[in-house]
């Protein structure tokens, strides 16, 4: 699909293709008593943070959402991912949480994967240049997180649902209209709407500017292409609402004054609290402490534990984050906590929450067989995994395949799985106590394997040596 062009009729003057139909020009409204649900009650749940820009927000914005006022059709919003790596992570998921509120509201969002831009790297919260990528990777990562995206789309739907009609949620690859335009045609046609003073002015570009490295000219290009994206959407899809994380609103305004400017409407922009590590950096790939969404690098078990495993003073405000639970439902679940805090029930809600959104009910599952397995010692839950879930379980197990003998020993087990050294150590190693076979010591080197015992149902026996190293065995012609 060809991007909306800029086409000069006269010198300092430009025509442009007209919005789709439902674009709603704003003007002057008045209040309306019911306006303010939608994003009251995500300001209330901490999800909003800001609301750009501050004079059409108390009014004009709210009124925007309002289904119920006089031929206000489904609004369009949407929220970019730059595909910098293969996977989204829990850092991208408060966004998406943004955007499935809006979708369970009616309204239309997209999920913008950068495509393009992520080849120039956004330098919004960094204090150096992102790694330059080049062109067939970025379009390899935009692939895969396109897929990330469906896929949670997909289980918010299947499993979330409350019974009220949705809007659409659309991924698009702001790649498409890029690849179409030459960078002069590009330059003559947008450049002259953007003024320098008010480009350097951003907080993100004077902190590059001021630091040893400086700034190079494709990070400052960047909120150029990120304000002709909202532009572009604006023009084909109606879309007057940006969402992003708080480190983007110089990036927002710089679309929402683009947009005024050539067309004389407003736009706005939402901005999300960022999700911090306990230090205080920024959870993502770039902080080295990213939690993925893509299952192959981050298991549905490891994302279970990592919510679980959240602080008392936070899982609070966790729950109304990331969750679609009901205020009054975590406060009850809230309540009880106080009661009984050695049970942990607001972070295992939580944890349940997010790992069913992220990788479905069957992903849910797998967390918890792994999580009976390791803590709780379960035979059942062993008995119960998948090889998958084993590797994911122990990702420093080693793995072997090995072929059920008859008379086949513990010792001879161990030997096989190369677990213990050869020779009068090996054999004491497994006398003293140092061996157990799924979850059970084992003693004797010469106890002959039995199946249901030290072979699970599932052909596979979990192997342990000393307190933390694993060894994974599948048995081959049972």
């Amino acid at each position: 699909m060809a991007a909306p062009m800029l086409r000069g009729v006269s010198r300092g003057r430009w025509i442009f293709t007209p919005g789709p139909p439902g674009v709603l020009p704003l003007g002057l409204r008045g209040a309306h008593s019911g306006a303010q649900g939608l994003l009251a009650v995500q300001k209330a749940r901490g999800l909003f943070k800001e609301f750009f820009p501050e004079r059409g927000t108390k009014v004009e914005l709210p009124m925007l959402f309002d289904r119920g006022a006089a031929g206000n059709l489904p609004q369009t919003i949407y929220c970019g991912f730059d595909p910098t790596a293969d996977s989204l992570h829990v850092g991208h998921l408060l966004a998406l949480l943004g955007l499935f509120h809006f979708q369970r509201a009616g309204h239309h969002v997209i999920a913008l994967v950068g495509g393009a831009t992520a080849r120039l790297g956004d330098p919004s919260g960094r204090t150096k240049e992102r790694e330059v990528l080049h062109a067939e990777r970025v379009v390899r990562n935009a692939r895969a997180l396109r897929r990330g995206l469906e896929a949670v789309a997909a289980n918010h739907r299947q499993l979330f649902s409350d019974g009220r009609t949705w809007g659409s949620f659309t991924v698009l690859d702001n790649a498409a209209w890029y690849q179409e335009q030459h960078l002069v045609d590009f330059l003559a046609a947008a450049g002259g709407h953007f003024r320098m003073g008010t480009l350097l002015s951003r907080l993100s570009v004077q902190a590059r500017l001021k630091s040893p490295e400086g700034m190079s000219l494709a990070e400052f290009f960047y909120q150029v292409l990120q304000a002709y994206d909202f532009y572009y959407l604006f023009q084909r899809y109606g879309c007057r609402v940006q969402l992003g994380g708080s480190d983007q609103l110089g990036n927002i305004m710089s679309g929402y004054e683009f947009i005024h400017k050539l067309t004389g409407e407003d736009v706005f922009g939402i901005t999300v609290p960022l999700i911090t590590s306990t230090t205080g950096a920024k959870l993502g790939k770039s902080a080295g402490n990213a939690v993925w969404l893509n299952r192959d690098k981050t298991s549905p078990f490891e994302l279970y534990q990592f919510f679980v495993r959240q602080q008392d003073d936070s899982i609070e405000r966790y729950l109304k984050l990331f969750t679609f639970l009901p205020l009054p439902e975590i406060e009850h679940i809230m309540q009880l906590h106080v009661r009984e805090p050695e049970k942990r029930g607001p972070q295992k809600r939580l944890a349940a929450e997010v790992t069913k959104l992220v990788h479905g009910q069957e992903g849910l599952d797998s967390a918890k067989r792994c999580t009976h397995a390791l803590y709780h010692s379960s035979i059942d839950a062993l008995e119960g995994m998948s090889d998958r879930e084993l590797k994911e379980l122990f990702r420093e197990a080693s793995f072997s395949e090995l072929v059920l003998d008859p008379g086949t020993s513990v010792l001879d087990t161990c030997r096989k799985a190369n677990a213990i050294p050869d020779g009068p150590r090996g054999y004491r190693m497994i006398t003293e106590g140092g061996v157990s076979i799924n979850h059970r010591q084992v003693t004797n080197p010469e106890s002959v394997l039995v199946v249901g015992q030290h072979i699970l149902k599932n052909g596979l026996s979990l192997l342990k040596i000393g307190k933390r190293n694993f060894y994974i065995i599948k048995w081959l012609q049972l």
